[in-house]
């Protein structure tokens, strides 16, 4: 993950594997072997649907798997033995301090464990946010991080709950209906299975409005405030049961199902609009022969990635189903990166010609193995407007050979912003002198 900096890469690993090794030792001392291996085996079942539904939103402009495995192993290992050990603290200092345990348990839960378990999945997104700043583009980077580490951090918490109801269930010989395993597994798999994400959300979107620029009092005020709402939120989750014997429900029926209505329709937004937006950028690069017209709208839907993934395997062996990927990835980023530039200024992105350059030039060189299997899945997912039929004979095109780059490309100078104008496409000079897509005219980023 934090290839530019190995020591501190080399450190983050080591923070993980050793957390890990503690957390495995920690639960199963806890839980009792048997308990531990019933409270996992229930604990993994919503993890795949979770990490799906994550994942399908960052689709647009997919992130490294190995990030995102940070963030799930983080949430499981190193925030989860964060509190575990800080809670259990707190609890002790508080009983002794107040010499009523049932007391310090009720503060526990609702003042001090909502702050330990959500600044400590919290680390794992500044980290992100810190060292991979380029990959944190916006609110659904925010998403897709804060998911994967809050979903392997309530991982962890339930395998500890489950195996603890398993080890109680067996020291009682209750019957696996009436069981508090059952109780347990219904309360925390079945009807709440996201109620950590939820909460983890909330300060990912602060982290994505940071990322979208502004000054200092919002890069730094907005993963704040959202990390207070996951807070604030987390805690009145906690004390739901402290309203009364229907409090969990009307908690559960007035708050959570409703939130989680609106962070839903927010994701799915937030997914239509990256795309709109990276089509609206790639259709200046198609226009300066960058692409072909049919790739863009192919680009685009999700489904016809995926065919043109699955066409380049089938001809061309695994290989040519990466290069596909890797295309389609770096075309995601570059309209994202133009999107942002064009909107941020020159400040945001003070190293765009570059970096667009460099994007250029990873899509020119898999090219010719995405650009006809991405024009094949846009014909075969009909995103294409039909074509008329010619009335007469019609001679076969002549085969035209995709041009090469024959030198290496010239740095692009960026002219200075200003704020008349709107943005034009760039031509092409010709295979024999290929730039990048400048914005001509004096108008640069802006």
């Amino acid at each position: 993950m934090f290839r530019a900096l190995p020591g501190v890469r080399a450190c983050v690993l080591a923070v993980l594997s050793l957390s890990g090794l503690a957390i495995l030792e920690l639960v199963r001392e806890q839980t009792g072997t048997a308990g531990f291996f019933v409270g996992l085996g229930l604990a993994v079942l919503p993890v795949p649907p979770l990490m799906a539904a994550f994942r399908w939103l960052g689709r647009a402009a997919p992130r490294p798997w190995a990030q995102l495995l940070f963030c799930f192993g983080w949430g499981a290992c190193t925030a989860a033995l964060i509190a575990i050990l800080a809670n259990n603290f707190a609890t002790e200092w508080i009983t002794a301090a107040t010499a009523d345990a049932s007391a310090a348990d009720r503060l526990g839960s609702v003042a001090v464990a909502p702050v330990v378990e959500e600044s400590a999945k919290a680390a794992a997104l500044l980290l992100v946010f810190a060292f991979r700043r380029r990959q944190f583009t916006g609110p659904a980077d925010g998403f897709v991080v804060a998911g994967f580490t809050a979903t392997g951090f309530a991982c962890t918490e339930n395998v500890l709950y489950l195996g603890n109801a398993f080890g109680e269930d067996v020291r009682s010989g209750a019957a696996a209906l009436d069981s508090v395993t059952a109780a347990t597994f219904f309360v925390r798999i079945v009807v709440s299975p996201f109620a950590h994400p939820l909460f983890t959300v909330l300060t990912g979107l602060g982290f994505g409005a940071a990322a979208l620029g502004g000054g200092r009092l919002r890069r730094i005020g907005s993963p704040l405030l959202g990390l207070l709402a996951a807070m604030g939120l987390h805690a009145l989750w906690n004390s739901s049961s402290r309203f009364g014997e229907y409090g969990f429900y009307v908690v559960y029926g007035c708050v959570m199902v409703p939130v989680f209505g609106l962070l839903v329709w927010l994701a799915a937004l937030i997914r239509r609009r990256r795309l709109r937006a990276v089509a609206g950028e790639l259709a200046v690069y198609a226009a300066a022969g960058w692409l072909r017209p049919a790739e863009v709208p192919a680009l685009v839907s999700m489904p016809a990635r995926s065919l043109a993934r699955a066409l380049a395997r089938s001809a061309g062996g695994r290989a040519a189903g990466r290069a596909v990927a890797l295309y389609e990835a770096d075309a995601a980023a570059l309209g994202l990166l133009r999107h942002r530039a064009r909107h941020g200024g020159p400040a945001e992105e003070p190293d765009f010609a570059c970096r667009e350059r460099e994007l250029l030039r990873r899509m020119w060189l898999r090219r010719a193995t995405a650009g006809p299997a991405l024009a094949r899945a846009a014909v075969l997912e009909e995103l294409l407007p039909p074509r008329p039929v010619p009335c007469g004979p019609v001679a076969p095109p002549e085969p035209v050979e995709p041009p090469e780059l024959r030198e290496p490309l010239e740095p692009v100078r960026v002219p200075p912003a200003r704020r008349s104008g709107p943005w034009t496409p760039a031509r092409s000079a010709g295979p024999t002198s290929i730039r990048p897509c400048v914005l001509p005219g004096g108008d640069g980023v802006r």
